[in-house]
C-alpha cells in the first residue's frame, strides 16, 4: 500500500505534531480542523517547532521550508478525500471520534487507512463505525511528538496485515519507532501508565506524602525522568480520569476505580497545565 498524502484531522498539540512530522518525511500533508483559527495556531505551532530545530542544526532551513511547504491547511473534512492515511486526532471522546469516523468512511476513496490516535477508546468500537474495519487502525503517537520515539501501533479485530505493515512504515519513516500490540482497554502504554498514577493520587489523597516527595521519590528512586503528579498535570488530569474510566468499565475490576481526589480535581477544573492548576501550579 502506497502512502504518499496524510491527512491529520486535528490541528492541536497532537495533530500539529504529527503533521510536522509526516512533513519533514518528505508526505504531503492536510491538516484540518473545525475553526480557521485552530488551523493557523496549529501551523505556528509548526513554525516555531521547526524554527527550534534549524537553530539546534537539527534540520537545515531549506528541509524547513520545505517541509512547511508541504503542509496544506482546511476546515472541512472532504479535504480527507484523496488522503492514502488519515490520522485522526481530536478529543478523546467517543461520540465525537465515531462521528468523525463514520465522515471520513463516506469522504475518503476506498483504499484509504483511517487511523486513530486514541490513547484508549478501543478499535474495533471504531471500526465498528465504518465499512471498512480491515483498515482502520490506531497510531498512537507519544506527547510532544516531534520528541517521542514511540508510535503504539494497535491493531483492531479485522485490521488487514497489509494495513499494519504500511503503518509500521509510514511510522519508522516519520523518524518513529512502531511498536504494534493488539485492542484491548487502554492498550499497553496506557493500561501500565494510568494506575500508576492513579495510585500515586491515592498516595497523596491518604497522606502518605506530598506532591514533591511522591514524585522526587518516583524520580529519584525509579529514574522516573517525571513524577506521575507532575505528569498527570502534563497528560491532563481529565483525560487521565477518561483512561480510568475507560479501564474500570473495560476491565470491571475495582483496581482500576479512579482515585476519588481525581474525580474531585477534575469537577473543580484542575486540568493541569492546560487550566494552569492541578498537582501544581503553573
Amino acid at each position: 500500500m502506497m502512502i504518499t498524502t496524510i491527512a491529520v484531522l486535528g490541528a492541536g498539540q497532537m495533530g500539529n505534531g504529527i503533521a510536522q512530522v509526516a512533513a519533514i518525511a518528505g508526505y504531503n500533508v492536510v491538516m484540518v480542523d473545525i475553526e480557521q483559527e485552530y488551523v493557523d495556531r496549529g501551523v505556528a505551532t509548526i513554525q516555531k517547532s521547526l524554527n527550534r530545530l534549524v537553530a539546534k542544526e537539527r534540520i537545515s532551513q531549506e528541509d524547513a521550508d520545505s517541509a512547511l511547504a508541504r503542509i496544506d491547511t482546511a476546515t472541512e473534512r472532504s479535504a480527507c478525500a484523496d488522503a492514502d492515511l488519515v490520522v485522526e486526532a481530536i478529543p478523546e471522546i467517543p461520540e465525537i471520534k465515531f462521528s468523525a469516523f463514520q465522515d471520513l468512511d463516506g469522504i475518503c476513496k476506498p483504499s484509504a487507512i483511517l487511523a486513530t490516535n486514541t490513547s484508549s477508546i478501543s478499535i474495533d468500537a471504531i471500526a465498528e463505525k465504518t465499512s471498512r474495519p480491515d483498515k482502520v487502525i490506531g497510531m498512537h503517537f507519544m506527547n510532544p511528538v516531534p520528541v517521542m520515539k514511540l508510535v503504539e501501533v494497535i491493531n483492531g479485530s479485522d485490521t488487514s496485515n497489509e494495513v499494519t505493515e504500511a503503518v509500521l512504515a509510514a511510522a519508522e519513516k516519520m523518524g518513529k519507532t512502531p511498536l504494534m500490540c493488539n485492542d484491548s482497554p487502554g492498550f499497553v502504554s496506557n493500561r501500565i501508565l494510568c494506575p500508576m498514577i492513579n495510585e500515586a493520587i491515592l498516595t497523596l489523597q491518604e497522606g502518605v506524602a506530598e506532591p514533591e516527595a511522591i514524585d522526587g521519590i518516583m524520580k529519584l528512586g525509579m529514574n522516573h525522568p517525571i513524577g506521575p503528579l507532575a505528569l498527570s498535570d502534563l497528560i491532563g488530569n481529565d483525560t487521565v480520569l477518561h483512561i480510568m474510566r475507560v479501564l474500570h468499565e473495560g476491565f470491571g475490576d475495582d483496581k482500576y476505580a479512579p482515585a476519588p481526589l481525581l474525580i474531585e480535581m477534575v469537577e473543580q477544573g484542575k486540568f493541569g497545565r492546560k487550566s494552569g492548576e492541578g498537582f501544581y501550579t503553573y
